[in-house]
């Protein structure tokens, strides 16, 4: 009875230690119910993918800076147009563009197409936005994966 006594208080006692050994120590990571707003992206390398604005892969940073072309100068000729006075083998050329994208380069192209005036069909940038979303998702698995 008193070896079980003894094995139960130092079973409790190191309990207690490692729980204020976590209390105290340990980086809490915030509560995924509350939203945290940062005052600006942070300086990376490379964008994780797990914050709010993603200077890398947002669709709208950037739009400043030089424009890209993505062997797709003939898209051009669509400035200026609303996104739905295009026919379907106007937005056929879209979409083949936008297919033949590398996945990394995506992000890139809608910034190009944005940036140069040119609005893309309602099918068009549906599939985009889709493309991005599960692109994001699968990077955010990849990322809880590996930690």
């Amino acid at each position: 009875m008193t070896v079980s006594a003894i094995l139960l208080g130092i079973l409790l006692a190191t309990g207690l230690v490692l729980y204020l050994h976590d209390r105290f120590t340990s980086t809490r990571q915030p509560d995924d119910t509350a939203e945290t707003v940062t005052a600006g992206p942070e300086p990376q390398e490379e964008c994780c993918g797990m914050h709010i604005t993603c200077e890398k892969d947002s669709l709208i940073a950037g739009m400043d800076k030089e424009i890209l072309y993505y062997d797709d100068e003939e898209l051009d000729r669509f400035a200026g147009r609303t996104a739905d006075s295009y026919d379907d083998s106007e937005t056929e050329e879209f979409r083949d563009v936008l297919l033949t994208l590398k996945p990394y380069d995506i992000a890139g192209w809608a910034r190009s197409v944005t940036s140069r005036g040119i609005t893309l069909p309602a099918s068009v940038r549906d599939e985009l936005l889709m493309i991005v979303a599960e692109a994001r998702a699968s990077l955010k698995q990849d990322q809880n994966g590996i930690a």
